[in-house]
């Protein structure tokens, strides 16, 4: 009974990191947390972004301001809070909390592999999928 459980417990840990970003449930998010400041079309020029210190990122042309690479680490680093930006006096993200879950890896376009909560990753999917 005992190898079962841990049979089971490394078979649910490896389906927890097999995970598939979901670009649809990411731009939900985005439309949820992010659009405020950083815009419905992620041109940094959402509603609040004219009350805050540091203007919001124009984010559907990261790629393009890359060399052609999505920069996948950086960007997700200032999502969950490892790379912060300090704008209208609290770190970005305001809605950190929301982005916590399991870990995932996520494989970037480019090939670049990270291990990023489940929400980041989708968000991440939904923010690769816009660039121009």
């Amino acid at each position: 009974m005992k190898w079962v459980s841990i049979g089971m417990g490394i078979a649910a840990g490896m389906a927890t990191m097999a995970h598939a970003a979901d670009a649809t449930h990411g731009r939900d998010l985005y439309q949820e947390h992010c659009a405020t400041c950083h815009g419905i079309d992620l041109d940094g020029n959402g509603p609040m972004s004219g009350v805050m210190i540091i203007k919001p990122s124009s984010l559907n042309d990261l790629t393009t301001q890359n060399s052609g690479v999505f920069p996948a680490e950086r960007v997700s680093k200032r999502i969950d809070g490892r790379d912060p930006l300090v704008a209208h006096g609290s770190p970005m993200p305001v809605y950190g909390h929301f982005f916590e879950g399991p870990n995932v890896r996520y494989k970037t376009g480019s090939g670049e592999k990270l291990k990023l909560s489940r929400p980041v990753a989708d968000l991440m999917a939904y923010l690769e999928s816009v660039q121009k």
